[in-house]
């Protein structure tokens, strides 16, 4: 082990200890090949020294250079993959995915003359499930985008979000896929609801907004006749409109009585409704809504299911590049774990705090 000082960093060196600020949060982890961007925010931090290995100091200091490193560092990404293998697992993400949009679609618009393909579905979504490593809850857009097959895009996203969520809020694997199934069912009670009031551009009347609200009642009815998901999976089509301080509906439950299921996918659902295009509504910035869901958490939502959500989606996006409110592109340099959706942003050379510079937020992420 090798500790240097940060005027002696090249691009192409490989951490091996975590690198932390000042104030505790982890700037860089272990095994990390630095990147050009990566001594800036080391440089940010008044970083003094970092621990790597010795040989790299060792052929830094035969050759002179780090040029070989730096455009072997800068042809990888993050994960270890060249850009071609980037492409590559992408295009198999959204394969996967238009086959499961083609499925989905089938299923809801037949639903009502004949039961659902539930095992057909069952199979594509296994399919679908081994190409998350490829999925970023903030950056994925369908390919193609449809207005009006919003309600099979949503139900897809929030089938993928509410099967990681689950994961990463400690659901045992028995119910990891109900919860996809969940996700993806949530809203089939909406192919009973007519087609006038459901793609409505201008807002609903009050009858058309309580007929609307029927579609809880109407996916769990049709749920009911449905073999190989579990009770959950039903009462998510119901449930997934509560709200823990009993404001939601149809029934006006509190959070104690509603299922997990429901809980997780209700924060997927708001998600992907606010972050898709609606023909009623444009499609809002991700970090806004995160910053939304953290404000439901107080008495709407469930607490601890948008905290692991919070925290997991803006966990380790240094580089990003995102667009912000004011029209200026730049790279996430670091996230506060205290202030997840208000990160440290990278513009011309110049460092941005947006915990700081509250009139300005991340309006949309790029890569």
């Amino acid at each position: 082990m090798a500790n240097i000082s940060i005027t002696e960093i090249k691009p192409g060196f490989k951490l091996i200890n975590n690198v932390y600020s000042p104030l505790g949060g982890l700037l860089l982890q272990k095994g990390k090949v630095l990147l050009p961007r990566d001594l800036d925010i080391l440089r940010a931090f008044m970083v003094q020294q970092v621990d790597i290995e010795d040989s790299q100091v060792s052929d830094q200091k035969k050759s002179g250079t780090g040029q070989d490193s730096k455009r072997r560092s800068a042809a990888l990404s993050v994960n270890g993959s060249t850009d071609v293998e980037v492409k590559f697992q992408n295009s198999l993400l959204h394969q996967e995915y238009d086959r499961m949009l083609h499925l989905t679609k089938s299923a809801f618009q037949s639903v009502l003359a004949a039961e659902l393909p539930i095992y057909e579905l069952r199979h594509q979504l296994e399919v679908l499930i081994r190409q998350l490593k490829n999925y970023n809850v903030l950056t994925f857009t369908p390919l193609n985008m449809n207005e009006y097959d919003y309600l099979y895009h949503n139900a897809i996203l929030s089938s993928l979000t509410s099967y990681l969520l689950a994961q990463w809020h400690g659901l045992p694997q028995k119910d990891w896929m109900q919860v996809a199934f969940a996700g993806l069912l949530h809203d089939i009670g909406n192919t009973k609801i007519d087609p006038v009031i459901l793609y409505k551009p201008s807002p609903l009347t009050e009858d058309e907004a309580e007929e609307m609200k029927m579609h809880t009642t109407y996916g769990y009815q049709q749920l009911r006749k449905t073999a190989a998901i579990n009770e959950g999976v039903r009462l998510t089509a119901l449930q997934h409109h509560e709200k823990m301080d009993g404001s939601g509906y149809p029934f006006r439950l509190t959070g104690d009585k509603v299922h997990i299921y429901a809980k997780i996918v209700g924060v997927a659902d708001i998600f992907h409704a606010m972050t898709l295009n609606r023909r009623y509504r444009k499609a809002k910035s991700p970090y806004l809504v995160l910053e939304e869901l953290r404000k439901e958490a107080f008495g709407k939502l469930d607490p601890g299911v948008v905290k692991t959500f919070v925290d997991k989606v803006t966990q380790f996006h240094n580089g990003m590049r995102v667009r912000l409110s004011d029209g200026n592109v730049g790279e996430i340099v670091f996230s506060d774990r205290d202030n997840p959706t208000r990160p440290m942003v990278s513009i011309k050379g110049e460092i941005l705090n947006l915990v700081q510079q509250r009139q300005l937020y991340i309006e949309e992420v790029l890569s």
